[in-house]
């Protein structure tokens, strides 16, 4: 009889290693959060401080291409134009040591922003890399300091599709010159975006974060039937590795596709966390979430 019991030894090890995992070994997702657009929202160090945000875009660069001077817009945080930025260098740093992924946003609803040609789009990745991220070219003045950021976040809802795919080529080209430059994006949840679906389609996204608000045929309207059926078909998609829910954090952020907390919690994070893509949440925006407190009621259930 001793001898057979010993066949079930390595079932109550296996069983007991289950019981015992480390909850820090439980893949989850993360938080992501636009920073930039309102002075009242905290500093860039204060929101990284938190905790709870390993993935941050600063928006917006809202001017570009096609001829234009590019212009960065940071609402009440300073002016960049003026050089009152370039003190957000210590807060980039120290964003950074923590582990925060730091994104440039480009585009925004409100701006005046297109590509004209293939070589338009190299030239605003060429200003893109040597004025935000790894680039050293001492002629060109660098408006948030000598801190380099860590990629570049597409949220293109204006004007055409045209070239959008050439400039993530070309940024994603800059990878090894010292920097891996991450490529992040906020299409719109109708499928394929009509803005980024060629860009989208390169499949040198690293993330996804689709804007499941404002937009009625799928987002959360009272049921979840319609964002589920359009998470499903992003997850879909070859070309997305990662994808993260886009949600407004309070009711005021958004037009549209507010979603209760505790609807998120227990009837649609249950689901999408299931999908092998999922990799979080992102919140527009880092002051509407510090009104509602949405990211501090949902962060340990991402």
């Amino acid at each position: 009889m001793a001898s057979k019991s010993l066949k079930f030894i390595p079932l109550i090890l296996l069983l007991l290693s289950l019981y015992t995992t480390p909850i820090s070994a439980i893949k989850k997702g993360g938080i992501a959060i636009y920073w930039g657009q309102n002075g009242n929202e905290g500093t860039l160090a204060q929101t990284c401080a938190t905790g709870k945000f390993p993935y941050v875009n600063l928006a917006f660069l809202n001017v570009f291409g096609n001829g234009s001077t590019p212009s960065l817009n940071l609402a009440g945080h300073c002016d960049p134009a003026s050089g009152g930025c370039v003190s957000l260098s210590s807060d980039i740093r120290s964003c950074q040591k923590q582990g925060v992924k730091l994104m440039l946003a480009i585009g925004g609803g409100i701006g005046r922003y297109s590509l004209s040609s293939k070589l338009d789009a190299k030239n605003v990745s060429l200003y893109l890399w040597n004025t935000f991220l790894g680039g050293k070219s001492p002629s060109v003045f660098r408006p948030l300091g000598d801190a380099a950021l860590d990629g570049i976040d597409f949220d293109i809802e204006l004007g055409s599709s045209e070239f959008y795919d050439d400039l993530v080529r070309y940024l994603k080209s800059y990878c090894g010159k010292g920097q891996k430059v991450y490529i992040t994006g906020a299409p719109q949840c109708p499928f394929p975006d009509r803005l980024m679906g060629s860009a989208l389609n390169t499949g040198l996204f690293d993330y996804v974060w689709v804007q499941f608000y404002n937009n009625p045929p799928c987002q959360y309207n009272g049921n979840i039937t319609n964002l589920i059926n359009s998470w499903n078909v992003w997850s879909k998609s070859s070309s997305i590795k990662k994808l993260f829910l886009g949600l407004p954090a309070a009711t005021q952020a958004a037009g549209s596709g507010f979603i209760p907390v505790e609807v998120l919690r227990s009837q649609i994070l249950p689901v999408i966390k299931k999908s092998p893509k999922y990799g979080g949440v992102m919140f527009w925006s880092k002051f509407w979430d510090d009104q509602s407190g949405y990211s501090s009621a949902i962060v340990s259930s991402v």
